[in-house]
């Protein structure tokens, strides 16, 4: 029997909580590799020992991190569908499994991607000073790249289409709703922000964070699919109506031209 009124509302909320919770935890998980090499970033006391961090990491995190994203994704992906009672374990694992490869090879691009944009920026910003405006050019490309990266998951597990495939229309689909991926890439900051703006807040990077920005991330990209199906029915009908008046246009002239030989 259903709840409802206060305590239904209420069991809701807490299903919600145990959802995100779990497939958040399920992420951190499967992510400790590169968090346990990531944290030492936080309490680096030189510059070596933070570049080496950050290198160690970004050599990890195609083979963990983005794995684990992606399965993450997964889930949200049912939850955006509709899905909200798909067995977390199950769907976790599963979209780990199927789009480990996937994730591994698009997370090496990215990295590599990312390395590149950061020593250019770098350079620009230290090295070749009367350039410096065109340091902040890298920056805006990064968080292209960035909110590219999050419709790359979504895509992953969405799509059945070759690794340099989803990279591509990733990218495109960034750029060509630039609305869209400035709103999820702001909401998304927003989440990121509120998590470790206090020692507080600091219980959510744990148990919310992750999840919540991959439920966000995927609603966006789906919105976007939406209306390109949309778009795509709208011309395939239009098409196919001027199609049927083309043929009703043959047979009635082919149906004159039997009348005039007939006469």
């Amino acid at each position: 029997m259903e709840m409802r009124g206060l305590m239904g509302g209420l069991y809701k909320i807490s299903e919600w909580i145990m959802r995100l919770s779990v497939t958040n935890v399920l992420w951190i998980i499967c992510s400790i590799p590169f968090i346990f090499l990531i944290f030492p970033v936080i309490v680096a006391q030189s510059t070596d020992q933070l570049l080496s961090s950050l290198i160690l990491s970004s050599i990890i995190a195609p083979f963990t991190l983005f794995p684990a994203t992606a399965a993450m994704f997964g889930v949200a992906r049912k939850w955006v569908m509709g899905e909200v009672d798909a067995p977390l374990l199950r769907t976790f694992f599963r979209n780990y499994k199927e789009s480990y490869v996937q994730s591994m090879v698009g997370g090496i691009l990215y990295v590599i991607l990312f390395t590149i944009l950061i020593v250019d920026f770098q350079v620009y910003l230290r090295e070749l000073k009367s350039f410096q405006l065109i340091s902040y050019l890298f920056i805006a490309i990064m968080a292209l790249l960035a909110v590219s990266l999050f419709n790359f998951f979504s895509m992953v597990v969405h799509y059945h289409m070759k690794t340099f495939q989803l990279l591509k229309n990733a990218v495109l689909l960034t750029i060509g709703r630039p609305f869209r991926s400035l709103s999820t890439a702001v909401m998304c900051g927003l989440v990121v922000y509120i998590s470790f703006s206090s020692a507080k807040l600091m219980f959510l990077v744990p148990f919310f964070t992750g999840s919540v920005v991959a439920v966000i991330s995927f609603w966006g990209f789906y919105q976007i699919y939406m209306k390109l199906q949309l778009q795509a029915e709208k011309a395939a009908a239009t098409q196919a109506e001027a199609e049927l008046m083309n043929l009703n246009e043959e047979v009635k002239k082919d149906n004159d031209e039997g009348q005039a030989a007939h006469k």
